[in-house]
């Protein structure tokens, strides 16, 4: 046992800054000289130092180096808390380098930066990352110390991925809004239904049908737009949804005929509200050449299918 304990030794952190007491007189040239224990922990291989205080402008980067198929990899120390400034020079090194990484290797991260290095890896293209790296040193007993690096924020494909979808999220609500203000004029022109109703990020918008929880809503989907009767009165059990349903249901003959066209009547048993629909083909909001077409048609089917059914509501009892 005596021998078992001379044989483990414990590992004790301090500050980096007691083994490299200056960043660029001792610690930038010691990771000039041992780029290679850096990179093992950022899963690079092959990484070279091209020159140490490249020059950017007024600025210069601590390290210049290169990557396995020669892109370019900029190193920035900071044995401090992270703080704005090297943020901002970090972009710019990596802008007017055309770097494809950026390594930020600091001794006290702070979340806030790390928040920011998550978000660019989520929002720049897949050719582009980012990592923010916490810079300790170890020792065994009296062995001298070593640097360890923790990556605290880097990139990865689920997180580009998350980007890209973002992306097309915030495009698709941009996208509504003109699609719904354009809509919105086209029904001012044609009726009053909707008149006070503003463009919307959401897929859909709705009026009131003159009962608590019950409403006309038009819906625009990415290859066709729909006009609906949505049902949600009963908050509770949902019992007085399907029963409103199934007296407008029990006259399904004769709305239909008063339409024009056959509707989705989706009494929904597995939720709580219920929804009478009639959907509108031949565009969508992934098509805006589509949109003034898909939006008359939108409209006109509104103003029969709200003839068809709101006197009909209004003589159920709720």
């Amino acid at each position: 046992m005596t021998q078992e304990k001379e044989l483990v030794g414990r590992l004790e952190i301090e500050s980096i800054r007691k083994a490299f007491p200056h960043e660029a007189l001792h610690f930038t040239r010691w990771l000039e000289e041992h780029i290679d224990v850096l990179a093992e922990r950022l899963g690079m291989d092959q990484l070279s130092v091209v020159q140490r205080e490249k020059s950017v402008g007024a600025f210069n980067v601590d390290l210049l180096c290169e990557g396995r198929n020669g892109q370019a990899v900029i190193v920035e120390n900071q044995l401090e808390q992270t703080n704005h400034d090297h943020l901002g020079k970090l972009l710019t090194y990596l802008v007017n380098l055309d770097a494809a990484a950026a390594v930020w290797v600091t001794s006290e991260p702070r979340p806030e930066h790390q928040k920011v290095m998550d978000w660019l890896n989520e929002s720049t293209p897949a050719t582009i990352s980012f990592y923010l790296v916490k810079a300790e040193a170890v020792r065994i007993g009296d062995s001298p110390p070593a640097p360890l690096f923790t990556v605290v924020a880097g990139p990865s494909a689920q997180g580009k991925v998350t980007g890209h979808e973002k992306k097309e999220w915030a495009e698709r609500h941009v996208k509504r809004v003109e699609f719904w203000t354009e809509f919105l004029q086209r029904s001012k022109e044609r009726t009053p239904l909707f008149a006070n109703i503003k463009p919307s990020t959401q897929h859909w918008i709705s009026t009131g049908a003159g009962k608590s929880g019950i409403s006309f809503n038009y819906c625009i989907l990415m290859d066709s737009g729909t006009v609906e009767l949505y049902i949600d009165h009963d908050h509770d059990t949902g019992l007085r949804n399907k029963a409103i349903f199934d007296k407008l249901h029990a006259q399904k003959e004769a709305v239909e005929t008063d339409l024009g066209g056959p509707l989705e009547w989706q009494r929904l048993d597995d939720k709580r509200a219920c929804r009478i629909m009639r959907r509108i083909e031949g565009g969508g909001l992934a098509q805006p050449e589509t949109w003034p077409d898909l939006q008359d048609r939108m409209i006109e089917a509104m103003i029969r299918f709200h003839a068809a059914l709101k006197p009909r509501l209004d003589k159920v009892k709720v």
